[in-house]
C-alpha cells in the first residue's frame, strides 16, 4: 500500500500524536509499504523525500497546553499539487478536524480516509461546538473513524455521532525494558517516586508535591525525581523551598533514550494527572519499564490500569489519598512486585509492532469495503 501519516501538530514539537506517526512509519516501511509523513514545521536544511513539511507553525491553546499547528494559505496549493502528483491508497489523518492541514488533505483526497481521534476532554470541546455544522461536511469524508481510547470516543462522538473503533496508542516495550544502569545524577535519591510530564495544570504535579510533603514525613528515606521543563519550573521549586520539603530533585529535560532508566530504577512512578487525558502513554512507558505504577483515576488512565492488578488508582487532586497510595506501594515488596508481573503481561498489547499490525489490518478492511470517493456509511 501508498500510505500518507498527516499530523495537525508541528513535527519539530514532541507530542503523542507526533510519536504515534512516526513509530507507525517505521513498522509499515517493515511490512513493505510505501509511507510518506506530512506535518507542519519548519523547512528542513536537507530535504526528506519521506517526510515533507508543509506550513510554518503558530502556537494556539489547546486543552490545558499550547497546540502549534498551521494556519499558513500557502498548505492548500501544496497539498493539491502533492496529492495530484501522489496517488496514496490510504490517507490517514491524525486529529482530521483541527485546523489547517488535516482538513486540507480531506478536501482534495481521493483516496481512503481514515482519521485518528487523541483529544479527550471531560468539558467538551469549544471548536467542536461552534464549528459542528461545518466540519460534519469533513467526518463525512472520512471512511474509518479511529479513537485511541473510550475517553478520546465520547469527545468526538458527542459532537459527530457514528461508529468509531478503538485502537490505543502503542509504546516501544522493548526500548523501555531493556536494562540500563541507574544515571549517576539519581543513583543518591533510591529509593525515588519519579514523575515525568510537562509543567502544565493538567499533569498534576502540585498534587503530587502536596502529597510527597505528607509522605516525606512518614517515609523520610524515600525521594521525589521529577523529570520534566515548563514555564512554571520555578514556582514548583519556590513552593518546595518554601515549605522545606526535602528530598525533591528537579532533573529537568532527559532525553528518550536515557528516559527508561529513570523508570527501571523508580520504586514507583505517579502520575497525579487532573483530566483531560485521552490516553495513558506515560503509564504503558512506566509498565513496560518494570516500574510500579500509581496513577489519578481519570478516564483516560482507567483505560489502561486495572487498579490492583497492573497498578493502584487514586481519586484525583487528592494529595493525602496519593500519599497513602505511594506509601502503600514503596513499602510493600510484595505488591510492587505483583504490579510489575501484571504490567507486564499487559503492555506487549501496546507494542508498536502489535498496534501497526491492527491498523494495517483496519485500512485492509476499508480498502475491501469502499470506495475510495464513496462517503463514509458512519457518516453524520
Amino acid at each position: 500500500m501508498k500510505i500518507a501519516l498527516v499530523s495537525a501538530y508541528d513535527i519539530a514539537i514532541p507530542s503523542g500524536v507526533n510519536a504515534n506517526i512516526e513509530h507507525l512509519a517505521v513498522e509499515f516501511r517493515r511490512h513493505g509499504h510505501d509511507v510518506r509523513t506530512y506535518a507542519p514545521g519548519p523547512p528542513r536544511d536537507e530535504p526528506d523525500p519521506f517526510h515533507i513539511t508543509l506550513g510554518r507553525s503558530i502556537p494556539v491553546p489547546s486543552g490545558g497546553s499550547l497546540a502549534r499547528i498551521t494556519l499558513s494559505p500557502s498548505i492548500i496549493g501544496a497539498v493539491r499539487r502533492l496529492l495530484e502528483r501522489e496517488r496514496f491508497d490510504v490517507i490517514h489523518l491524525n486529529e482530521p478536524l483541527v485546523p489547517a492541514l488535516p482538513p486540507v488533505f480531506l478536501y482534495y483526497s481521493k483516496s481512503i480516509n481514515v482519521g485518528t481521534f487523541h483529544a479527550a476532554h471531560e468539558n467538551g470541546s469549544i471548536s467542536y461546538s461552534l464549528s459542528r455544522p461545518l466540519l460534519r461536511s469533513w467526518v463525512k469524508k472520512l471512511h474509518g473513524r479511529i479513537a485511541v481510547s473510550t475517553a478520546a470516543r465520547g469527545l468526538v462522538e458527542r459532537y459527530f455521532p457514528g461508529h468509531y473503533d478503538i485502537i490505543p496508542n502503542g509504546v516501544d516495550v522493548e526500548r523501555f525494558r531493556a536494562e540500563v544502569p541507574c544515571p549517576p545524577e539519581i543513583l543518591a535519591a533510591r529509593p525515588y517516586v519519579l514523575f515525568v510530564g510537562r509543567f502544565e495544570d493538567r499533569k498534576g504535579l502540585p498534587v503530587l508535591l502536596q502529597a510527597f510533603q505528607v509522605l516525606k514525613a512518614r517515609r523520610p528515606e524515600l525521594s521525589l525525581v521529577i523529570v520534566g521543563e515548563g514555564n512554571r519550573r520555578k514556582e514548583y521549586e519556590a513552593w518546595v523551598r518554601s515549605r522545606t520539603v526535602p528530598g525533591v530533585h528537579f532533573v529537568g529535560y532527559v532525553r528518550g533514550s536515557l528516559l527508561p532508566a529513570y523508570y527501571q530504577h523508580a520504586a514507583v512512578y505517579c502520575a497525579p494527572n487532573t483530566g483531560n487525558e485521552s490516553f495513558g502513554i506515560v503509564l504503558l512507558e512506566a509498565m513496560a519499564a518494570g516500574a510500579p505504577v500509581v496513577a489519578s483515576n481519570i478516564e483516560g488512565f482507567s483505560a489502561v490500569v486495572t487498579d490492583g492488578v497492573d497498578g493502584v488508582l487514586f481519586p484525583p487532586r487528592d494529595p493525602e489519598a496519593l500519599a497513602a497510595a505511594l506509601e502503600r506501594v514503596a513499602t510493600s515488596p510484595e505488591l510492587a512486585a505483583s504490579l510489575r508481573e501484571g504490567a507486564a503481561l499487559k503492555a506487549p498489547d501496546y507494542s508498536w509492532p502489535y498496534v501497526a499490525s491492527r491498523i494495517l489490518d483496519y485500512y485492509g478492511d476499508l480498502l475491501a469495503n469502499h470506495h475510495p470517493d464513496s462517503p463514509s456509511p458512519t457518516g453524520q
